[in-house]
């Protein structure tokens, strides 16, 4: 069967379809999330934490993401699959060039994702120009949680939030194809999803974001520690994994996810 395209995802946007997606980081699990209805997987650098037991995602290297996005493509069939770039793969364009072929020629990616701004648009336009599809990230930059401080709410200051509408407007500019918007108030959420032509995917920026991603043990109420704000235990009803994963899709899509509570 063939895979979900980029097309098809701009014409979620376009038609307001809202685009679920979750984590992975295996086939099984891959299996999974396809027969339940995700549109898309990311393989996040999040396997720092919830797989290795790391305390950030700093130490995950580009062959850890290689061998997850090979394991989540092996199990699915129709998803599209986002890899993520691991901290310091991407510093400059020739080691972005290097890596994101790697993710895409040996792990079988359909995109690259990447964290930042304005400072990486030059960057994802090398990219772009060389045939390979890329999601920006703006917001909360877990790859930069030592420099900002902690995980944080962005975007609360007038001036901060002008910075990030401008900088996902330069991204996109740039060719990116799809943005992470994380942890941001609902109404920069908002206003960044209507000023861009690209899908906008939300995690902690509000419900008028095209579409929603959690990490999947967040989703499934497994990960050690507290829960954070803007994800929902999905398996509290006790209905099994598979139930809790299209429960999750179906209030993606309802737009009953997130809730009033779990944005910012």
């Amino acid at each position: 069967m063939n895979r979900l395209t980029l097309t098809q995802l701009r014409q979620m946007k376009t038609e307001g379809n809202k685009i679920a997606v979750l984590t992975a980081y295996d086939a099984s699990f891959s299996a999974l999330l396809e027969q339940a209805g995700v549109d898309v997987i990311l393989v996040g650098d999040s396997l720092g934490m919830v797989i290795q037991g790391q305390e950030s995602t700093l130490p995950v290297t580009i062959e850890d993401m290689v061998y997850h996005t090979k394991n989540v493509v092996r199990g699915s069939q129709q998803v599209f699959v986002i890899a993520d770039m691991p901290f310091m793969s991407y510093a400059n364009a020739e080691q972005a060039i290097r890596n994101a072929a790697r993710l895409m020629a040996e792990g079988g990616a359909q995109m690259v994702k990447l964290e930042g701004g304005a400072v990486v648009s030059d960057i994802v336009k090398q990219l772009v120009d060389r045939g390979i599809p890329v999601c920006g990230h703006l917001g909360l930059l877990p790859q930069s949680v030592h420099h900002i401080g902690g995980y944080r709410v962005q975007g609360r200051a007038p001036e901060q939030a002008k910075m990030l509408l401008e900088d996902a407007k330069q991204l996109a500019t740039a060719g990116a194809d799809m943005l992470v918007l994380e942890c941001v108030p609902a109404t920069l959420g908002q206003a960044i999803t209507a000023a861009v032509d690209i899908p906008v995917i939300g995690i902690g920026a509000g419900v008028d974001c095209d579409g929603q991603v959690l990490v999947l043990y967040d989703m499934l109420g497994i990960t050690p520690g507290k829960r954070p704000r803007f994800s929902q235990d999905f398996l509290v009803q006790g209905n099994g994994i598979p139930a809790a994963v299209s429960e999750y899709v179906n209030a993606v899509k309802s737009g009953q996810f997130p809730n009033l509570e779990q944005q910012y």
